[in-house]
C-alpha cells in the first residue's frame, strides 16, 4: 500500500495539478501535510484536494488538523504521538486514525490507545531529516513485530527498497519527496506496487 504525503515547498510546478496527477495513479491515500498553513488556509486547500481525491476514488488523510477534518466530515486523520495522546478522547468521529511513531514503545502505546495504523520512521537517510540518523530496517521490523495493526515505513523510501521493507512485515510505504518532484506522477503508484 502506498500513502503519498504532500509538501508544497518541494513541489515542482502547480501543486493542485500534481495532486490531480498523483490521484490518477490511484495510491491508497494522499495525506495533506502542509504544516506551515494557518487552519483557514489549510482547510481551503483541503477542500480543493478533497474534490480531486473524490473524483479519482482516492482517500484523503488530514494531517494534524482535527477541526478541519471534523468540519469537512472526513473519516481519516493522522496525528503525531503527542497529539494522539492529548486528543484521543476527541477522535470518535474518525474511522481511520494514523499515528507517527519513533519507537517500539510508542507503537505499542498507539495501538493500545486505538490507532488504526502507524507510520514508522525515518527508516533511511532523507533530506527531510538532515543530520538525524535513520532508524533502519531492524527498527521497522521490531515495530511490526510489536503490533497487530498495519505499519507504513517513511523516510528515504525508494522503489528498489520495497522488498527489504516488505520483509520486515510493513504493510506499505509513505512517499513525500518523490511524490512532489517525480517526472511521472501518474505512474508513481505503479512503481511502488509489490
Amino acid at each position: 500500500m502506498l500513502i503519498l504525503v504532500t509538501n508544497r515547498t518541494l513541489c515542482k510546478g502547480d501543486f493542485l495539478q500534481r495532486i490531480q496527477q498523483l490521484a490518477k495513479g490511484k495510491p491508497h491515500a494522499i495525506m495533506l501535510r502542509e504544516k506551515d498553513l494557518s487552519l483557514d488556509k489549510y482547510e481551503a486547500l483541503a477542500k480543493k484536494v478533497m474534490a480531486i481525491c473524490q473524483a479519482n476514488g482516492v482517500s484523503l488523510i488530514i494531517n494534524q488538523n482535527i477541526s478541519v477534518a471534523v468540519n469537512m466530515k472526513l473519516p481519516n486523520i493522522h496525528l503525531s504521538m503527542p497529539d494522539f495522546r492529548n486528543f484521543k478522547n476527541e477522535l470518535y468521529p474518525f474511522k481511520q486514525i494514523g499515528v507517527s511513531i519513533h519507537s517500539v514503545d510508542e507503537a505499542i502505546e498507539a495501538q493500545q490507545l486505538g490507532a488504526s495504523y502507524l507510520i514508522a520512521g525515518h527508516i533511511f537517510s532523507t533530506d527531510c531529516k538532515k543530520g538525524v540518523p535513520p532508524r533502519g530496517l531492524s527498527f521497522l521490523e521490531d515495530v511490526c513485530d510489536s503490533v497487530t495493526i498495519p505499519v507504513f515505513a517513511i523516510g528515504g523510501i525508494t522503489s528498489n527498497r520495497l522488498k527489504d521493507i516488505a520483509n520486515t512485515g510493513a504493510k506499505g510505504v509513505c512517499i513525500m519527496s518523490e511524490a512532489m518532484t517525480c517526472l511521472n506522477p501518474v505512474g508513481l503508484t505503479n512503481q511502488y506496487l509489490v
